[in-house]
């Protein structure tokens, strides 16, 4: 530590500093997300070697450069049940490098698990920038015969893109190779690409899909959180490629992939022919947006209404991170399309609602206005997230929490209809936290959203809001029940 302090005072690296290590493996993953570039989270050894297994595991799936730098007591220690002392060797299994510096691809986490004797003293070398800092991971051999066989192949058959989370880099090359394609495409808020492309968008992808499956589709970049993607797996007439970052299919189906940045891979496909919508899929989708608006202003004190009202405020901040399970969904299927809101993040890796709050801030640490929308659970999962806060750009800075009481995702289950109070008590977990005081101990300003008519009170600026939304639990079980009515277009 003493070390990494020095290097801070000398102008090579960046300090901040957390007490609790999950939430700081967060909150170092969000960095590598905004600058590309490795970032370590350091700690001393036992048990907060283990508290950075979640941020490692999604770090894995996402390729990025985590690096977990942990501190070990002699190796003689281990097995005697001393203080502090676990087997911290090997301890991410599968999910991080273990090896050099020098042969680390830098496409997912490194551990340095480092032991240092009892009687260990700092020295007093002045310190000299390590070569990480210069790291730049390696570029993917790309091979895109197949998929560039496949993509000319039996269009008849029709083509949907699905658009998951990308970097920067990646939005124009994927921009214009749809614009090419003339396909159907659905594109995830993550994408950057969701309101750029909605001339070429199914409004409601996932069922009108479902009702008619296409021949093929190509996936770019993460895997998407629609539930048509997971209905793939029961749809094998349906074939499927992937273009990402972390070369996994997403599926456990027989399908293809290959692995590489996005725009590197569309580059080498070369000059793409108009495949057009061989189903006639836009046909109906004037038709869905225009019924999701209705619903929406049928209902605009339900959660999606609040939802959609919330998306025009977030249009004027610089980026977004959206929570796992119901934020990412909704946000979706129900945010305005017409003000494009390009920096998007979220962590779709494993899916996971641990260490929300602390990847955002880590990715947002040097952005003013930056917004997050999290989920009750997922917010108070990261309590501890927040210390970090002033330590990070505050300004114009609003987390969103929509409080509906509790894991409501799971109540859209149908097997849910069939458990005893018990089983879906479990299930869902429902709480009544009051969220108030948590905005007090950290120090956020606090305002509670029950209807659209108290946006008018949102003012921002000044320290950090913690904008707490409620929805109408009524109006949203209304909304659901007539979404389930309504047939796609």
């Amino acid at each position: 530590m003493e070390a990494l302090a020095r290097a801070e005072k000398a102008g090579h690296a960046r300090l901040w500093r957390h007490f609790e290590e999950r939430s700081a493996g967060f909150f170092a993953l969000g960095r590598t997300m905004e600058t590309g570039k490795p970032c370590a989270v350091v700690t001393t050894s036992g048990t907060a070697v283990a508290e950075l297994l979640p941020a490692v595991v999604e770090s894995f799936y996402q390729a990025r450069p985590l690096v977990a730098l942990t501190a070990d007591r002699p190796g003689e220690f281990r097995g005697t049940g001393a203080p502090q002392t676990i087997d911290q060797t090997g301890i991410f299994g599968g999910h991080a490098f273990t090896g050099s510096l020098e042969d680390w691809d830098g496409k997912g986490p490194l551990h340095w698990n480092v032991e240092f004797e009892e009687e260990f003293v700092p020295g007093t070398e002045d310190f000299t920038a390590a070569t990480v800092g210069d790291f730049t991971a390696v570029k993917d051999r790309l091979d895109v015969a197949s998929l560039a066989r496949w993509l000319r192949e039996g269009l008849y058959r029709g083509l949907v893109v699905m658009v998951g989370g990308l970097e920067p880099d990646e939005w124009e090359e994927v921009f214009h190779f749809c614009r090419t394609l003339e396909v159907p495409v659905i594109a995830e808020a993550t994408s950057g690409l969701r309101e750029a492309l909605q001339m070429l968008a199914l409004p409601d992808g996932d069922r009108v899909l479902k009702a008619n499956p296409p021949g093929k589709v190509l996936r770019l970049g993460d895997v998407p959180s629609g539930r048509f993607w997971r209905d793939l797996e029961e749809l094998p007439a349906t074939s499927v490629w992937s273009v990402c970052r972390n070369g996994l299919p997403g599926l456990a189906r027989e399908s293809g992939v290959v692995r590489g940045a996005v725009d590197r891979v569309l580059r080498a496909l070369g000059d793409m022919e108009p495949a057009e919508d061989a189903l006639d899929y836009f046909n109906g989708a004037s038709r869905s947006a225009a019924a999701i608006d209705e619903l929406l202003e049928a209902y605009p004190d339900s959660e999606p209404g609040l939802l959609r009202t919330l998306s025009h405020y977030v249009s004027t901040g610089s980026g977004l991170f959206l929570g796992n399970s119901m934020p990412i969904r909704e946000w979706n299927l129900f945010a305005q399309r017409d003000r494009p809101i390009q920096n998007v993040r979220a962590n779709r890796g494993v899916n996971g609602i641990d260490g929300q709050v602390s990847t955002w801030l880590g990715w947002s640490a040097e952005l003013s206005d930056a917004w997050a929308v999290v989920g009750d659970l997922t917010a108070l999962y990261d309590l501890a997230g927040p210390f970090v806060m002033g330590q990070v750009v505050g300004e114009n800075r609003v987390l969103v929490v929509i409080n509906n009481g509790g894991g409501k995702i799971f109540e859209r289950l149908p097997r849910l209809q069939s458990m005893s109070p018990r089983a879906v008590e479990c299930m869902t977990n429902p709480q009544t936290a009051d969220l108030a005081g948590w905005a007090q101990l950290w120090g956020m300003n606090h305002l509670r959203i029950k209807s659209v008519d108290d946006f008018d009170r949102f003012e921002p600026g000044g320290k950090m809001l913690l904008l707490e939304i409620i929805p109408d639990e009524k109006q949203t079980k209304a909304f659901w029940e007539k979404w389930d009515q309504h047939a796609p277009a």
